[in-house]
């Protein structure tokens, strides 16, 4: 067995982090229709948006059991930004160079679960919110005011800008749809 088979192995039969993370928890699921595999991520969130707890179940392959318990432990003490984040760049296969080429969608499945937990876990909060101000991306906490500043002093006109100016939108994503609405909201308002 060659060292990346073994590290898989290992993690297969002695994966970390396998169970439910004590509540509140946050729920996010992902699936392969095309080998019928299926991850369940839950998160337990402290009030700092810190990730203190992360459990997955799976039902699927030695890779997708090592991916999710690689992806549990490497979040663990991030912010829900940084986990996001971290999802979103695919770091996870890189980093670690376990996983062959054409296995890289077990580990896409462990980060598509993890970005689902924490955009429930976005919701909860943008819910629960009583400050002054919308909070729009709880990964960042950057509230409306702060993103329609940003659009009017940069000239901003995409998703995209908005997230390369203040950060909102570059954790979970499910602030694009609120980060669309005030961007047409400014195009409206000034007629551009």
């Amino acid at each position: 067995m060659q060292g990346d088979d073994l590290a898989v192995t290992e993690l297969f039969f002695n994966p970390k982090n396998v169970g439910d993370a004590r509540q509140p928890s946050f729920i996010g699921r992902s699936a392969s229709f095309h080998c019928g595999a299926t991850l369940r991520i839950s998160l337990h969130v402290d009030e700092s948006q810190r990730i203190v707890e992360a459990k997955f179940k799976a039902a699927g392959c030695s890779i997708l059991v090592a991916s999710a318990s690689l992806l549990t432990d490497q979040v663990l003490g991030k912010t829900t930004g940084e986990a996001a984040k971290l999802c979103q760049v695919e770091l996870l296969e890189p980093q670690l160079g376990l996983f062959e080429t054409e296995r890289k969608d077990c580990s896409a499945l462990a980060c598509e679960a993890m970005v689902a937990a924490i955009q429930v876990y976005s919701d909860a909060i943008r819910d629960n919110w009583e400050g002054d101000q919308a909070l729009i991306c709880t990964c960042f906490g950057v509230s409306d005011r702060r993103i329609a500043q940003e659009i009017h002093e940069n000239h901003l006109t995409t998703v995209a800008e908005v997230t390369r100016a203040c950060n909102a939108g570059a954790g979970c994503r499910s602030c694009y749809p609120l980060i669309e609405d005030i961007l047409d909201d400014y195009e409206r308002v000034n007629g551009k």
